[in-house]
Parts: C-alpha cells; structure tokens; sequence
C-alpha cells in the first residue's frame, strides 16, 4: 500500500505543468462551447481560444508552475522549455489572428479550427519539454495529427485534400523512422529517460545498434524540420494548405522541431555528437544547396517559401551542428526569428487575398507599390529579412549562426552558408522588383477590412526592422536557455 501511493503523482509532479493542463483543459472546454454556438457567433469561440493562450503566454512569463524535472524524468521545465514555448504561444497566437478574416470569408472556420491549433500547440509544448522517449513521441503525434485535420481543413478543394493525404502518408513515415531508431537506442541503453541514455551511452556494449538508431532519429528529426533530402512533402503542403494553415505549419512546429532535435541528440545521444554533428552538418549543406536552387524556379509564392523553409531549416541545422552552449542559442535565436518572418510573409498572403482570389503566385504583387504603398512596404521589410540583408533581423540570425558553425570548427559549411545566402537573395529580391518596378496587373482589389490583422501584420513586418536594429536581448535569452 505504501508502495502504491509512492507511486501516485503528487501536486508537485503537476505543478510545472499547468500551462499545458489549462491548454489543453481548454481545448476540450471550447470544442463543448462550440456545439451550442450558432454560425452566426463563432467569433465567440476565436475569442476564447485567443484568450486560452494568452493565460498560457502570461503562466509561462510569470513562471506559475515553477520548474523541474517530474514523472519520474518524463517531463522536464527548464529555461530552454520555457523559451521555446513562449515563442511558440506568440506564433499560434498569430496564426489566429491572421486567419480569423480569411477563414469566415470563405465559411471555411469552426470550432475545431481553433481547437486544432490549441491541440498542436499542445504537443509542441509536450514536445521541447520531453525527458523520455515516450514523451517525445506523444508530443510528435499530438502535433503530427493535428496538422494533418488542419491542412484539410477545405473538404472541398481537391489541391488541399491531396496535400494532406500526402502529409499523413509522409508523416507517417517519417514518425516509423523515428520511432524505430528509438527502438535500436532504447535495445542499446535498456532506458527510455534521455538522460539515462546518456549515461548509459558510455558504457554500452552495443555502438553499432546505438549509432544506426541515432542515424534514423536524425532522419525523423529531418522530416519534421523540413530538411532536404526529406522536404518533398513541404511544397504541396505550403501550396495546398489554406493560406493561415500554411502559415501555421511554416513557423512554430520548426520551432518544436528544433527543441526535439535538441532533447534527442544533446540531452539523449550527446556522447555521440562526433558522429551525429556530421550527419547534421550534411543535412544542412544539402538543404542550402536544393532549397535555394529549386526556390528560384517558383512562380508560386507559397511553393517559394516552401522551399525556401528548406534553405532557412539548412541554416538551422548550422547552428545544432557548430554544437555548443552558442550554436544551440544561435539555432535557437534562427528558429525563433524566422517563424517571426514566415508569419509576416504569409500575413500579407492573408490580408492581399479576397474571396475567389488567392494572391499567392509572384506576378500577383505586380505594381504592389502603386496600388498599395503600405503594403508593399511591409512585404519589402519581409523579403529582404528573409534575404538577409542589414539592419534587419534576418541579417543578425544568418550571422550568429554562421558564426556558430565557425566556432564548431566547421569552416567549410559556413562558407557554403555565405555562398547559398547571396544565391537566396536572388528570389526574395525578384518579389521587390515585381512589388516596384512592374506595371498593376488586373483590376485593384478592395482593402481587407480586418482592422486587428492590419495592426498586428504591420507590427510583425516592422518589427522585423526594429528588432533587427535591437536584436542583442533577444540572442542573450537564447543563450540564458542553455547557460549551465
């Protein structure tokens, strides 16, 4: 009997995490809600998801909960937790705001929308705060099956449909690799807690098994990321997806893939970072190289992200593969700046788009700038932050970490880095030219009348400057997550 209530959680075992218990408390509370809310009142519903993760953002500002290591090393809340999550709050919080108008004009919102994103948001806070195997693969699959709903979100567009079966069918691969090289490393340790892999990493007697399940977690964490040579899903998913989707998809799962990626091979398999650096390192090379060349072949801008989310994800695993207490806050610092960016460029898709209208292919943002200055002077600062070009933010990520990968003695990928950057420049450049120096096209749109999606997209672009001119508090908080 006293065994037996050893056993049992304790309030303290719960405590650091309240912020996820109220989020996902308050997803199932909201999918209960909407079943009494009519059409015409949904905005009650996106209301009350808003405010659901902005308790979330204000527990983990204050730190309610507190820290600590609980369920028996399971579920760890540290600084870099925190960080991650925070970020990952303000992303999902952008994503609804932007999609609220577009969703309701095409009648394509509901209750799930919201509950989906808070569902996926979930996992990804599961998912940076993982100590065990078990965790992680929890934290993947909530994420993972959400994301698959939401890209279907139009039941009745065919482009979306086959998207997402092509996610699911992709995704379900990548997590069987996953989670088979999680197998070949819990064989070798005989332990599910990465810290206990750690330990065990040094003296088991079972390299050759150790080394193959890194190689397939490498593969999985590559998927997630959107790494080449395993991005193919990526561009039919940006294409397909509806425009707040694609945005969703483009920034804070990144985000949470880099915190997976951080807890499987520095937490987990940190002894083997002389093999696994390599295997990053290389991944980071080719996703430079195939995301860059295949982006300047777009004529669609979303398709143009997509791969361009290759290019940025190489730059990624260049700060995880330079290692260290600096390449992680310089990756980290990447992760977190580029969801700021994919947001950005995906919120004037939004606010561009009407019903029965899609602005997402280059040449409709001929002639932006006479029609619209405003605008096309928030998609300016987004493109040349995605270029990398000074004062702002894009530049100072690109620069930590190639940096990083200098410092990790990796000199040969930093100047593939520079290299891939300056051929990157060439398509961001390309929309500027469009926006300014091509003739209107088509008869003027009318403005988007979503007020809050123009405050909040003007503040997001421009802060991409303003942040760019500030960017050292930002880079020292990346750092404070892996101090120690």
């Amino acid at each position: 009997m006293i065994a037996s209530t050893a056993a049992m959680p304790t309030a303290v075992d719960v405590l650091p995490l309240l912020p996820e218990l109220v989020l996902v408390g308050g997803a199932f509370l909201l999918l209960i809600v909407d079943l009494f809310i009519g059409d015409r009142h949904k905005v009650w519903t996106h209301c009350l998801s808003v405010l659901v993760l902005i308790a979330v953002l204000g527990m983990l500002l204050t730190g309610v909960g507190g820290g600590g290591t609980v369920f028996n090393g399971m579920f760890v809340r540290d600084t870099a937790a925190d960080v991650m999550k925070v970020a990952i709050i303000v992303l999902s919080l952008l994503t609804l705001i932007y999609g609220w108008s577009y969703l309701r004009e095409r009648k394509l919102y509901s209750g799930e929308v919201s509950v989906l994103v808070l569902m996926a948001t979930a996992g990804m806070m599961v998912l940076v705060s993982a100590g065990s195997l078990v965790m992680v693969y929890l934290g993947l699959e909530l994420l993972a099956l959400s994301s698959y709903a939401l890209v279907a979100v139009d039941r009745d567009s065919r482009t979306a449909t086959e998207a997402a079966m092509k996610y699911i069918v992709l995704g379900s691969l990548a997590s069987g690799l996953l989670l088979y090289g999680m197998s070949l490393i819990y064989g070798a340790t005989g332990t599910l807690n990465l810290a206990e892999i750690h330990t065990a990493i040094m003296t088991t007697k079972e390299p050759v098994l150790l080394l193959t399940g890194t190689i397939f977690m490498v593969a999985g964490v590559a998927f997630k990321l959107g790494a080449a040579p395993f991005h193919m899903w990526l561009p039919d998913v940006y294409q397909g997806a509806t425009a707040p989707v694609a945005l969703f998809v483009s920034s804070a799962p990144k985000l949470a893939a880099f915190g997976m990626a951080w807890r499987l091979l520095e937490v987990g398999a940190g002894p083997l970072a002389d093999h696994w650096r390599w295997l990053v390192a290389g991944l980071a090379a080719l996703s430079l190289l195939v995301g860059n060349l295949m982006a300047i072949m777009q004529s669609n801008l979303k398709r143009m992200l997509a791969y361009s989310t290759v290019s940025h994800i190489g730059f990624l695993l260049m700060g995880l593969a330079g290692g260290g207490e600096y390449g992680y806050a310089a990756a980290l610092f990447y992760a977190i700046s580029y969801g700021l960016m994919s947001t950005a460029a995906f919120g004037v898709i939004i606010a561009l788009s009407r019903q029965g209208f899609e602005a997402e292919n280059i040449n409709d943002f001929k002639g932006l700038n006479a029609r619209n200055p405003w605008m096309a002077g928030l998609m300016l600062c987004v493109m040349a932050s995605l270029a990398g070009i000074p004062p702002f933010l894009g530049f100072w990520t690109k620069l930590t970490v190639l940096n990083a990968a200098v410092q990790g003695g990796m000199l040969w990928l930093a100047i593939v880095g520079v290299i891939c950057a300056v051929i990157g420049a060439f398509y961001y450049l390309r929309v500027i030219k469009v926006m300014y120096f091509d003739d209107p096209v088509g008869q003027p749109l009318p403005k988007n009348q979503d007020h809050l999606l123009g405050v909040v997209l003007g503040v997001n672009a421009l802060g991409l400057l303003i942040l760019g001119l500030a960017w050292n508090p930002i880079m020292a908080w990346c750092q404070q997550a892996f101090a120690g």
